[in-house]
């Protein structure tokens, strides 16, 4: 064989899997369609859970995560005007998320696995996965200088995000169930040259429609505003931007800080699973397994807890062949993608404004968001689930 595991895809699932394998002694090839500075460069936000904090920490790649991310002990939600604070610490002993973009955890996993001697092919194309169901699967593609090449492998991972086409080798008529879910609404996002308007983040509520404010850097901001699905980013100039920010969130204890916009676009809000994550030798993780809406900050940190449990069912495999924890992989992560799924689409029905519910739909929003922070159990269940479960 040229390796024993065979990655499609060099995103956060992909790298994190390759570095997990690489300290269990296990060789992989990771493929990606993208340049090294495509990856690295391409900007995307990034809320960590505390298990993901945890784990790029013990496996030695968390030190530029933690000189540079920023910690935050919990969230605001904000309705009516008034902010009502998710104390994570109190509610959760403890536990926080750090705010570090996505592309910087890509970079640090980059680099690491260059330092170990790990083998990234960037710029790859046509990939093709066959023979699946053997027990030598075979990877055809295209290398950056257009030389048609083979990888046999004895483990595929497809980890190439939403767009794979790798999960229709999951027979859809007698093994796979694809569960969608399309949202009425879209966020349109920015970043900007900006003080921060709050230490952390904000989760409005307002009749206009959601808002969120989040902070990348003391010098940039990143903020979000519901708009409708086929709206576009020139249908917003800059200073209707912040008007609407300022409308939207504005009112006892905050104020909005504008500054120079420099990047917009607009997020589509989608769920999708896939189940089962695996088919004979083949294992889905990440976005080509299954995605969410952005609400809950969970895309990135649910393909992490992915690859922590594939990891390990891969190294009991290459230790005495057992299939136990490969052939469970599925019923392993399942429960928790669907887990967070019902978080995700719980805090985006409660925080947006729903079409044709202007009225009575609103305050019913308003009535389950006081509901929610009144209680300390309503607090709790907020913050256990944005700060994310253990992973064993």
């Amino acid at each position: 064989m040229d390796t024993q595991v065979g990655i499609v895809g060099g995103g956060p699932a992909g790298l994190m899997l390759s570095h997990l394998l690489h300290l269990k002694g296990i060789d992989s090839v990771v493929l990606e369609s993208r340049t090294r500075r495509e990856v690295e460069y391409t900007i995307r936000a990034g809320v960590l859970e505390q298990s993901t904090v945890d784990l790029m920490v013990d496996t030695g790649v968390g030190d530029r995560m933690k000189r540079e991310g920023r910690a935050h002990q919990g969230i605001e939600l904000r309705f009516g005007g008034r902010g009502h604070r998710i104390a994570f610490d109190e509610l959760t002993s403890g536990r926080a998320v750090t705010v570090y973009p996505q592309h910087e955890v890509l970079k640090d996993l980059i680099a690491q696995r260059l330092t170990d001697d790990g083998d990234i092919r960037f710029g790859v194309s046509k990939v093709r996965i066959h023979d699946h169901t053997s027990g030598t699967p075979k990877i055809t593609y295209r290398d950056s200088e257009g030389n048609d090449q083979m990888l046999t492998c004895a483990l595929v991972a497809g980890c190439d995000g939403s767009r794979t086409s790798i999960r229709d080798l999951i027979p859809g008529d007698v093994v796979r169930n694809d569960y969608f879910r399309r949202y009425p609404f879209a966020w349109y996002g920015i970043l900007a040259e900006a003080p921060p308007s709050s230490e952390e983040l904000i989760y409005a509520n307002h009749p206009r429609g959601f808002a969120l404010v989040s902070t990348r850097t003391p010098e940039v901001q990143r903020h979000y505003l519901q708009v409708d699905t086929d709206d576009s980013v020139d249908d917003w100039s800059d200073d209707r931007i912040w008007s609407e920010l300022h409308a939207r969130v504005d009112g006892e204890g905050v104020e909005i800080k504008d500054g120079k916009i420099f990047l917009k676009s607009i997020l589509q809000f989608r769920s999708f699973v896939c189940e089962p994550m695996q088919h004979g030798n083949l294992f889905l993780a990440g976005d080509a397994a299954h995605t969410t809406p952005p609400t809950g900050a969970k895309g990135m940190n649910l393909a992490i807890a992915d690859v922590y449990f594939l990891s390990k069912a891969m190294a009991e495999y290459f230790a005495n062949r057992g299939r136990g924890r490969l052939d469970g992989y599925t019923e392993t992560v399942l429960p928790r993608v669907w887990r967070t799924q019902h978080f995700s689409w719980w805090m985006s029905s409660m925080l947006h404004r729903l079409p044709d519910e202007a009225g009575f739909g609103h305050q019913r929003q308003v009535a389950e968001l006081d509901m929610v922070t009144r209680s300390v159990a309503g607090r709790t269940l907020v913050a256990e689930n944005y700060v994310g479960t253990p992973f064993e």
